[in-house]
């Protein structure tokens, strides 16, 4: 069987592969083969069938599987100051999470929320002061590797780590945000209409 090196190694590969070839899907189930390979033989026992997201922090993408087939790619914003799971760091953490929680169903594109509650307002792009703007959909993400992203003072959830929309949309593609993965609103709009409670989410920088 593949060694894990040699896995991961396989994934960065195809993930450039992915990102210099935008509309060649046999790369990008090849990357879902290969993500799901090294889940399997990481993450033991763990249920892959349904849905997972994997955040490529080097490469800015976001890549939706479902039912083990690469469904879709995303753009998206991971932290400005990089990788790390301490409390009040502003990092992206690493590792396997899920969906805990969800908000803002039904909500407008580019609603504001504040607290996980919408303000009633309306996000404006060519405003200032809309770089932390949280927009549309919250995706709340709870991790599940102790000592990394669960538990203590590395506790993804008590750090209110999201996949959101942004009003930021121009940063997209860039690590720009204080820790969360940002996303288009449309995008994040569709993704959430389709992400379930228990979705599997992976962060690994490759």
């Amino acid at each position: 069987m593949r060694s894990l090196f040699a896995t991961m190694i396989s994934v960065i590969a195809l993930a450039s592969a992915v990102r210099a070839q935008p509309d060649a899907s046999q790369p990008k189930q090849a990357l879902a083969d290969f993500l799901l390979e090294y889940m399997e033989a990481r993450y033991s026992g763990l249920d892959i069938d349904g849905d997972v997201l994997y955040v490529s922090v080097r490469s800015q993408r976001m890549y939706h599987v479902r039912g083990r087939m690469m469904h879709k790619e995303y753009v998206i914003s991971t932290s400005a100051k990089g990788l790390g799971g301490e409390q009040d760091s502003y990092r992206t953490p690493t590792g396997l999470h899920y969906v805990r929680e969800r908000f803002g169903a039904g909500l407008p594109p580019w609603s504001i929320l504040r607290d996980r509650e919408p303000t009633g307002k309306i996000a404006d792009s060519t405003a200032s002061g809309t770089r932390d703007v949280i927009t549309s959909r919250i995706l709340w993400l709870c991790g599940m590797e102790s000592g990394v992203n669960e538990g203590g003072n590395v506790d993804s959830h008590a750090r209110w780590i999201y996949i959101h929309g942004t009003a930021d949309e121009c940063s997209l593609g860039t690590p720009s945000s204080r820790g969360c993965v940002r996303m288009r609103n449309c995008d994040v709009i569709e993704l959430f209409d389709q992400v379930p409670v228990g979705a599997l989410v992976v962060i690994y920088d490759n």
